[in-house]
């Protein structure tokens, strides 16, 4: 989160023949485009992008910003990328950047503590700030029932499509036979990674009262935050990972998660969370009933309105705190350059 005010953000250079809007592979992190725009830049902070890139190739990367005296700062989002698999490439390529940056930053302390653990470096933890910019928010549609939904996406590699379907389905049909009115919804993508995990998912959900299923290509941001917006509780079905940015966007339209222990998405915003294990609908049905105990739960409600009003305003505040720690981490940097 950048403040305009101090610092003047670049757009991410597009790499050659790239589609539009397409700012993978970072170019920035290439030697030879550092050598070419060194005149032009102060500093270099790293989000996101880092598995375009070999441990090697990053290596470079690192030498590249020290030969010509430009810090760098690292935001360590995922110890577990969630768009792989096999995290030994990743891990490799967070050890060049944790302790090649000049700064670490990560978004909970309980990261902190593993990142000082696995690399031995400290983080100044810094949160995910509001995903929302513009006036209102949605406050949700009301409705009779209690809305659990799921947004599967487009099954990337650690998203448990169908475990976290068959224990929904089992959760909410046990919930429903207890006299509860409650009901749930899936939502795909119309294009996914696993054509096969989504028939098994429509073959689920088709055989059960009170579960629908939902597809449609990728919504845009509005139209993603009104659909949470209408939920009691969002349902999040990760396999591995370590933060969420739904997470995120979820306490901003003050919809309750309920997820997997995952990395330390719990630990974004501990009083919204509520865990549940795939495979147990026991536990899924116990963090639901938590999950949409609280009167703000209920889309469309008065209380929900008021709810978003209040963290609306936190969220800003925090926004601006939030901007102010980078400001101060980028001219702690600088200074320790200018002084080396």
């Amino acid at each position: 989160m950048t403040d305009e005010r101090v610092v003047d953000l670049l757009a991410d250079p597009p790499p050659p023949g790239a589609a539009p809007g397409q700012w993978w592979p970072p170019q920035v992190l290439l030697p030879e485009w550092l050598d070419a725009h060194a005149a032009t830049i102060d500093l270099v902070h790293v989000h996101f992008g880092s598995e375009s890139y070999t441990a090697d190739e990053l290596s470079t990367t690192v030498a590249a910003v020290r030969r010509l005296g430009i810090p760098l700062v690292y935001t360590v989002h995922d110890l577990e990328n969630p768009q792989l698999t096999d995290q030994d490439a990743h891990r490799a390529a967070l050890s060049v950047l944790i302790t090649g940056a000049d700064e670490v930053t990560t978004l909970t302390a309980a990261t902190a503590a593993e990142v000082e653990r696995d690399f031995g470096r400290v983080s100044e933890v810094i949160p995910h700030p509001t995903l929302v910019d513009g006036g209102a928010l949605p406050a949700g549609r009301s409705h009779t029932t209690t809305r659990v939904g799921v947004h599967l996406r487009d099954l990337r590699p650690n998203i448990d499509g169908v475990g976290t379907t068959a224990t929904l389905v089992r959760a909410v049909a046990d919930l429903r036979a207890g006299g509860a009115d409650v009901e749930a919804v899936v939502r795909l993508n119309e294009n996914v990674r696993d054509a096969e995990a989504a028939a098994s998912i429509d073959a689920l959900v088709a055989t059960t009262d009170g579960v629908t299923l939902e597809r449609s290509a990728r919504l845009d941001d509005d139209a993603l935050a009104a659909w949470i917006a209408d939920l009691d509780a969002c349902l999040l079905p990760y396999s591995h990972g370590t933060h969420s940015g739904w997470a995120e966007l979820c306490y901003d339209l003050a919809v309750p998660v309920v997820g997997t222990r995952v990395g330390h998405i719990a630990a974004q915003h501990p009083a919204d969370f509520h865990a549940f294990h795939v495979g147990d609908p026991v536990s899924l049905e116990r963090a639901i009933v938590d999950a949409t105990t609280p009167g703000w739960s209920v889309a469309g409600s008065d209380a929900r309105a008021a709810e978003v009003a209040r963290r609306r305003a936190e969220r800003l505040d925090e926004r601006d705190r939030v901007r102010q720690a980078h400001v101060a981490l980028y001219r702690r940097s600088l200074e320790k350059e200018h002084a080396a």
